[in-house]
């Protein structure tokens, strides 16, 4: 067998779809929602005033008053996204199901790559037997045919990121119209994202309420 189809071969071997189905989800699916629930939070400030006083023989000034911290009315709370999306039972249903035909493009692929070994190995076992015109021949088939299989597995990689982003993109949309209807249900003004990200640098642990949220959208969606 030449070098050409040697490299032909290689290249088909080391193509593998499996792990990018698994992998491409889990990561996907601990982002934050995409638009959380947010209300405005109104501000204000009080004006400084400052006041000196001059005189020949005494020197008096009254204190300048610090300017006022700006005051949020209202309830504001944050919530962790990749706990609440971990411990949503609606997403956890997603992944299995993903998985579940993640599982079945795996077995096509190994279908794909099974084919095409075997008709290598027949060829190496026949070719010494073959006559120069027969082995191009041969090999020319194994050519298109490795040209199928590569885009047999495009496909199936398409097929794979469209149904993971669909899926995502559902939970997503349920979830964001869950944490807006528990803000508005108990009050918040604002409920904040905090994402591996770095989207909160600080919060204390009180304006946490992640449990109440995740508790939230467990009961909604085991009521579906």
């Amino acid at each position: 067998m030449n070098n050409s189809l040697r490299l032909i071969i290689d290249a088909v071997l080391v193509v593998a779809v499996a792990v990018l189905f698994y992998l491409h989800f889990s990561d996907k699916s601990a982002k934050a929602p995409a638009q959380p629930a947010v209300v405005q939070a109104s501000t204000s400030a009080d004006s400084t005033k400052t006041t000196s006083v001059a005189n020949a023989d005494t020197t008096a000034a009254k204190p300048t008053p610090a300017a006022a911290t700006p005051i949020l009315h209202g309830k504001i709370a944050y919530v962790e996204s990749t706990k609440m999306l971990d411990g949503y039972k609606g997403m956890q249903d997603a992944r299995r199901n993903f998985e579940t035909k993640a599982k079945g493009w795996e077995r096509q692929n190994r279908n794909l790559v099974g084919g095409f070994q075997s008709a290598v190995q027949k060829y190496q076992q026949q070719a010494a037997s073959l006559t120069p015109e027969q082995r191009a021949a041969t090999e020319q088939r194994l050519q298109a045919q490795q040209a199928e299989v590569g885009q047999q597995q495009q496909k199936l990689q398409q097929q794979a990121a469209e149904e993971e982003a669909k899926v995502t993109q559902q939970v997503l949309e349920r979830v964001n119209k869950l944490v807006e209807q528990y803000g508005k249900d108990n009050g918040y003004e604002m409920i904040l994202i905090a994402a591996p990200s770095g989207t909160i640098a600080y919060g204390r642990k009180d304006l946490d309420i992640t449990p109440q949220v995740l508790k939230h959208l467990n009961a909604s969606y085991s009521k579906k």
